[in-house]
């Protein structure tokens, strides 16, 4: 089996069997229309839609991609058929490449849409298309590979929920997605430093609004540099604990 075939084949089992699914493609439609309705009864009245827009984006990414690649991966090994995967003849590398393209895609996906309606419907301005295009998808890259490390420490699909909510909820606050890291207790700020996401969301707001705390490039190298860093680990533990 050639590593093209054996990755496509991969990819296209996950589309099929999950990502394509109708509830999985009606919640990247929902959750986002969810979040402005929120805002819009939060406000009275309204909302300032250039505020709001790069963390529906972000939220729609974050919580779409982690919920599906961390518990798709703890259900196949609970169903012992990702033992499976593991003994056929391709590179687990390639494996786990496969299975986190998936997860991407289906980001870039929750991602698009949010966008969508806040440019047709809200009017909302976008500064660089490109930028957003690459904001996108480092998020969608970064909450695939976190959904990964979380599905290893899991081994039930409860489990991989919880561990998810661990993580999610409080970057929704630290990250800032709503509320700016500027406006955080400076005691605070360190956590949301060390986070892969502040920098995704960051790299966004640059994209949609031109405003933003760090440095571009410093964005795209920290985000760079945590991707091989969870994937790195992410390997370790999987030939660590599921290999051996």
């Amino acid at each position: 089996m050639t590593s093209p075939v054996a990755f496509s084949g991969i990819l296209a089992k996950d589309m099929k069997n999950y990502y394509l699914k109708p509830p999985n493609i009606s919640w990247g439609i929902i959750f986002p229309l969810a979040w402005m309705l929120m805002m819009l009864i939060k406000s009275g009245a309204g909302f300032d839609i250039s505020e709001v827009f790069p963390g529906i984006v972000a939220i729609s990414v974050l919580f779409g991609t982690t919920s599906m690649l961390a518990v798709t991966i703890t259900f196949e090994r609970r169903s012992r058929s990702f033992e499976r995967l593991l003994l056929a003849p391709i590179r687990t590398e390639l494996l786990i490449l496969a299975k986190i393209t998936g997860a991407i895609l289906f980001g870039i996906f929750n991602g698009v849409i949010p966008v969508l309606i806040s440019v047709l419907y809200f009017r909302a301005y976008v500064a660089d298309w490109l930028s957003l295009a690459g904001g996108v998808f480092l998020l969608s890259l970064i909450s695939a590979l976190l959904g990964l490390f979380i599905s290893v420490s899991a081994k039930e699909v409860f489990e991989a929920q919880t561990y998810s909510n661990f993580f999610r909820f409080p970057m929704i606050f630290l990250c800032g997605l709503f509320i700016p890291i500027s406006g955080l207790p400076v005691y605070i700020r360190p956590l949301s430093y060390i986070l892969p996401v502040t920098y995704a969301v960051d790299f966004l707001r640059y994209s949609i609004s031109g405003t933003n705390a760090f440095p571009v490039t410093l964005d795209v190298i920290l985000l760079v540099a945590f991707s091989f860093t969870l994937f790195y680990f992410s390997m370790y533990n999987i030939k660590k604990k599921w290999i051996l």
